[in-house]
């Protein structure tokens, strides 16, 4: 179906005209519900356009403390996260805060499965012990009252960053920044933790350069950090719009570019040649996240630190090695979860809620996903231990998670996370009527229509709208992911001429719609091969080819269906 099915056709040729835009990407930005200024916005994405950071809520608390602590020499200490955003985070804000003049810093990422989710009490302590004078959180502290209290006993400065949904009271911390507060003015709610770091750095910077604090000492570019931001947006799976596609977009090219040992490391060992946002969240973050899900988080952040390339390929491939297991892990916990969904009373139908006893915490946020692309519901897996458990949930579009574990917070012990992602803590007798409770809460809010899986395309197209230099427009709409699909386009009544097997289980072909035609790749739909047979619509994405110098159009195919057959809703 139609990604947009009410938008203004008319619209289109003055987008032509004023944007300079071929009449098919004219036609996508209009579909999108862009209107003239933000899709202008949209294409330029310029660093130059970003906000003010003192726009955040708190962040004039946040930039007094720690310019003073930088110039006392205080010591600082980063709690990040055992996920990528908060492994890319606390790395952005130790180097980051080291670049600009701090001294003694010191960093933090819990153990997920002896620490758990969130701010440590234990390393609070150990903070104070080690004379610390304050903890700048990263992707998480936003419900940690009790730790912002014990902060606070030990005499410790404790200043937050957090994009998850906070709760109706903050924690009693020194200050507490995040987009998503209700008394926010910053005008972009879904940044990353990563994000959120960012823009601390940025107000930081700003406040040391108008007191002169770079009058003898060189003043970092903090556009050097954006590979993190990138990494970390990208791997959370915020929306890739307004003020986070600039960011990763900035950043993508750094990725690309090598200027970190770690990444380029991380690149050799997945065999990465070129970055985009598939490859990172495919191949770069997935190693990354290994470290946090199956041993200590922490390595990802020396691997980003690192300078030295021969320690980087060593510590990267340790992690490749992690990530190993970690799919066997995974395979595993999928096939469990698979029969334990087939074993579900009929009560459930607009919920997959399952819990499993030797389930690994690291993995059941992956298979959760799995499971919802699988059978688009709202999906929460329980890793149980003993009598407790601790568990991962995914969404899909129309149920925000974290609203539907307010609503059934009675029986959770904690949780936290956002509208698609989240985690909670509860014991496994309260499991059943947790299950229960989330069951009735989606029955009451999704209809048939959103548990229903569909295909979204961006229109049909014929084959000679595409060309060249649309593609290279389009490739202006990038970089693509959460918020901002790819573009795909329907060809109806075409032909697949000259079908060859490539590799193992993929299609080559060429497409063909009367005079017109074009080379096509199908990856994955060998088993389908007679289903190319005689006229034919195809879901494509296009895209160029290059290859040793030269540039063709190319046909993604990602479904296929004769022309014969009835439009049915999967299209």
């Amino acid at each position: 179906m139609l990604r947009n099915e009410i938008f203004d056709p008319s619209a289109i040729g003055e987008f032509e005209q004023q944007l300079q835009l071929s009449p098919l990407v004219a036609r996508l930005l209009v579909g999108r519900n862009y209107s003239l200024e933000s899709a202008r916005q949209f294409l330029a994405a310029r660093l130059t356009d970003l906000p003010d950071p003192f726009l955040l809520p708190d962040m004039e608390l946040a930039v007094d403390r720690l310019q003073a602590a930088i110039e006392k020499g205080e010591k600082i200490a980063i709690h990040g996260d055992y996920d990528v955003d908060g492994i890319t985070g606390t790395v952005l804000l130790f180097a980051g805060i080291r670049d600009l003049g701090g001294t003694e810093i010191d960093y933090h990422i819990p153990l997920r499965l002896r620490d758990g989710y969130g701010l440590s009490a234990e390393a609070i302590k150990k903070a104070a012990e080690n004379g610390t004078k304050i903890i700048v959180s990263v992707d998480c502290g936003v419900s940690a009252h009790a730790e912002a209290d014990l902060a606070k006993e030990h005499g410790l400065d404790l200043i937050i960053t957090d994009h998850h949904q906070p709760p109706s009271t903050l924690p009693d911390a020194l200050a507490v920044i995040n987009p998503q507060r209700q008394d926010s003015k910053f005008p972009f709610q879904n940044l990353a933790g990563v994000g959120v770091a960012f823009f601390l750095l940025v107000a930081l910077r700003k406040r040391l350069r108008e007191d002169g604090w770079f009058n003898d000492r060189p003043e970092p570019d903090l556009r050097h950090f954006l590979d993190l931001v990138a990494l970390g947006t990208i791997a959370d799976l915020v929306p890739l719009q307004g003020i986070n596609r600039t960011l990763t977009r900035y950043g993508l090219t750094l990725l690309d570019s090598n200027h970190r040992a770690g990444v380029k490391a991380l690149k050799q060992v997945a065999g990465v040649k070129e970055v985009s946002c598939g490859v990172v969240g495919f191949q770069l973050a997935p190693r990354l996240n290994a470290a946090g899900r199956m041993e200590d988080a922490s390595l990802g952040v020396e691997l980003l630190l690192e300078q030295d390339m021969v320690r980087a390929l060593s510590t990267a491939r340790y992690l490749d090695q992690c990530n190993r297991e970690r799919r066997e892990l995974e395979k595993q916990t999928l096939q469990e979860a698979e029969a334990a969904v087939a074993a579900l009373s009929k009560e459930h139908t607009h919920t997959i809620v399952l819990g499993g006893v030797g389930w690994h915490p690291g993995v059941i946020g992956i298979v959760a996903s799995r499971l919802v692309d699988r059978y688009c519901r709202p999906t929460v897996l329980i890793a149980l231990d003993g009598d407790s458990g601790k568990g991962s949930a995914r969404s899909i579009n129309g149920y925000h998670l974290y609203h539907g574990l307010q609503d059934c917070a009675e029986h959770l012990g904690a949780f936290g996370g956002h509208e698609m992602a989240a985690g909670m803590s509860l014991s496994k007798l309260q499991l059943p009527a947790f299950a229960a409770a989330l069951e009735a809460d989606a029955r009451a809010k999704l209809d048939d229509d959103d548990l229903t899986p569909k295909l979204r395309h961006d229109g049909v197209v014929i084959l000679e709208e595409i060309d060249i230099e649309v593609l290279r427009q389009m490739e202006g709409l990038a970089p693509f992911g959460m918020g901002n699909p790819e573009p795909l386009l329907v060809v109806e009544s075409v032909r697949a001429m000259q079908v060859k097997t490539v590799g193992d289980n993929h299609l080559r072909f060429t497409v063909c719609q009367g005079a017109f035609s074009h080379s096509a790749i199908a990856f994955g739909m060998l088993e389908r091969r007679e289903e190319f047979l005689g006229e034919v619509d195809l879901l494509v994405a296009p895209q160029i080819n290059r290859f040793r110098g030269r540039e063709m159009v190319q046909l993604r195919v990602t479904d296929v269906r004769s022309s014969s057959e009835a439009r049915g809703e999967k299209w």
